[in-house]
């Protein structure tokens, strides 16, 4: 049964329209995004989907396929002139949440019925949480012809994720979900939103990039993120600018030496400057049509997110080890943290090997069995019907 179909079923009218928004994978500029840094994701051919129609008479009506619980035939209903933040701990928050910041912004949306399913892997770190914020801006937008642009529109969507969730996330997800193209990676600068699309072909350079699920979950709105974040917010009061995007690479030693006996900072500030100079690397590499020459940067970041950022695990640990020891180009964690997902950067002939070697070593660690799939850059948000 397609969305539309399950929607009338549910709603007993045809939706209005149907929107699609993906997940996304960071190729890298990790944590950078809350510190006015640069980051480089793309997105990914899992979407979530949502047939969406309006209404008129202040409810907000939601329902998901991909709800676990023996919840799926139950449909969530709620009045938007009471929506509140915090109110909410769970998936609805994020359409909810979408919906009060487009009130709050001042657009006169007075209601809606809502259907989603999701194939993008929920706790991943593939923003499966940006891509159901965004479809649901995206059809809001459109339907009620608020003629939103896409960065504020993923802005709408931060401040959604922020304030009504809780989620003290930056602006990448949601924008990598709304803006990216196909076949490219994005270079976002977050201070200003400005925007590069770099071509990220790695098919025609006979390469592939894996992404592989480690399956272990995490939250974004729990302690350790929020810490990590205040973390770098006293790095940048201690050393007197705005963000730690002020600091200059070639500055760092010198902003270490400032910081003292801060030590737990000043490896959050490290890793913050050295990852804003990878991006960089990465933009030039590619720019210059050398996809191969990009793996000892993730293996660099990797390395600073494990050891300086502390945001690793195990499971992450053994993916990049273990690809890196079966001839991967680089590797790295990618996402928040704690959990989810690594990228793994290999030539095509090497993937079945590199694959399998994972697999065994997960085994035998004892390990749930990871999941990998090829990763290869898709289009952003956008209406499908």
């Amino acid at each position: 049964m397609s969305v539309a179909e399950r929607f009338e079923e549910l709603y007993g009218r045809a939706p209005e329209g149907v929107w699609a928004a993906p997940g996304r994978v960071n190729l890298i500029g990790e944590h950078t995004d809350y510190n006015d840094g640069f980051v480089m994701p793309f997105a990914l051919p899992h979407t979530t989907v949502a047939a969406v129609s309006r209404r008129t008479d202040g409810l907000l009506r939601l329902h998901s396929a991909d709800v676990e619980g023996g919840a799926e035939d139950s449909v969530v209903e709620l009045r938007v002139d009471a929506l509140t933040p915090r109110s909410d701990q769970n998936w609805t928050a994020y359409p909810a949440g979408v919906v009060w910041a487009l009130r709050e912004a001042g657009h006169a949306v007075t209601g809606a019925d809502i259907h989603v399913a999701s194939t993008v892997p929920t706790g991943a770190g593939l923003s499966s949480s940006a891509a159901l914020e965004v479809v649901t801006a995206l059809a809001l937008d459109e339907l009620y012809g608020l003629g939103i642009e896409r960065p504020q529109l993923a802005l709408l969507c931060q401040r959604a994720e922020n304030v009504y969730v809780g989620a003290p996330t930056g602006i990448m997800d949601q924008t990598a979900s709304a803006c990216c193209e196909d076949g490219h990676a994005l270079f976002l600068d977050t201070r200003d939103l400005s925007q590069r699309q770099i071509p990220f072909d790695l098919a025609a350079e006979g390469m592939r990039l894996l992404v592989v699920d480690t399956r272990v979950k995490h939250a974004h709105s729990d302690g350790e993120y929020g810490k990590r974040r205040a973390g770098c917010e006293r790095g940048a009061e201690l050393l007197g600018v705005s963000a730690l995007r002020d600091v200059a690479y070639e500055d760092l030693d010198a902003a270490l030496e400032r910081l003292g006996d801060e030590e737990e900072v000043r490896r959050l500030v490290r890793h913050i400057v050295t990852e804003n100079h990878r991006v960089e690397r990465v933009v030039s590499l590619l720019r210059a049509g050398d996809p191969r020459a990009i793996g000892p940067v993730l293996n660099e970041g990797h390395m600073s997110l494990r050891d300086d950022f502390r945001i690793s695990c195990p499971e992450l640990d053994l993916v990049v080890d273990t690809a890196l020891g079966a001839g991967a180009v680089g590797a790295r964690m990618t996402g928040g943290g704690f959990g989810g997902s690594a990228i793994v950067l290999a030539e095509a002939a090497d993937v079945d090997t590199i694959t399998k070697a994972v697999e065994e070593a997960f085994a035998a660690a004892g390990f749930t069995a990871p999941r990998a799939f090829a990763a290869i850059p898709a289009a952003g948000a956008r209406r499908l019907s």
